[in-house]
């Protein structure tokens, strides 16, 4: 090691590393548990917020199942000219409805149909991580009544992870009204 070399860069696996070293990516994935089960580091803002969560505490918070919204099912028609006809069920309350929206991507239907089912979901801020088989979506959505809250949605595909993450928002800003 030379003058210039710092402990930071040490790339051994923490097994084989002089005791007590720590390196900034071990204390990332202390801090950050998106980064401590995937290996990929959160959004800044959210990664703030998230600090030092269990992945239990983690997924409870941004990625809510319990609400007033559950998708249950999405199916994608592809049309002429750029538009796609999509058709999706939800679960709201004890009631289930069906909806339907032709639009160029899933985000603009999803938008329009849960419009319709009375909630106003503005997307602030998008990032998105694809991990071979695993997709993540992070959201910084904002209400109607202009209440805002981080939330994630993972999915085998990407469209799926968005799908989820914008139900996890619905969840997130509107469940506990």
């Amino acid at each position: 090691m030379n003058a210039f070399t710092s402990f930071a860069s040490d790339r051994r696996p923490a097994a084989t590393r002089p005791f007590g070293f720590c390196t900034d990516a071990d204390r990332l994935s202390s801090l950050d548990p998106f980064a401590a089960r995937y290996g990929r580091v959160l959004p800044l803002a959210l990664r703030a917020e998230a600090a030092g969560m269990s992945w239990a505490d983690f997924t409870a918070t941004y990625a809510p199942q319990d609400g007033p919204l559950r998708l249950g099912g999405w199916s994608t028609t592809v049309l002429a000219g750029g538009l796609c006809a999509y058709e999706a069920r939800f679960a709201l309350g004890g009631t289930v409805h069906s909806s339907a929206a032709v639009a160029t991507g899933p985000v603009s239907a999803m938008t329009g149909m849960i419009h319709e089912l009375g909630f106003r979901l503005e997307i602030r801020s998008f990032h998105r991580q694809d991990m071979g088989d695993t997709h993540a979506t992070f959201l910084l959505c904002e209400s109607d009544d202009e209440r805002s809250g981080w939330v994630m949605g993972l999915g085998a595909t990407a469209a799926e992870s968005t799908l989820r993450a914008m139900t996890a928002g619905i969840n997130r800003l509107y469940g506990t009204r």
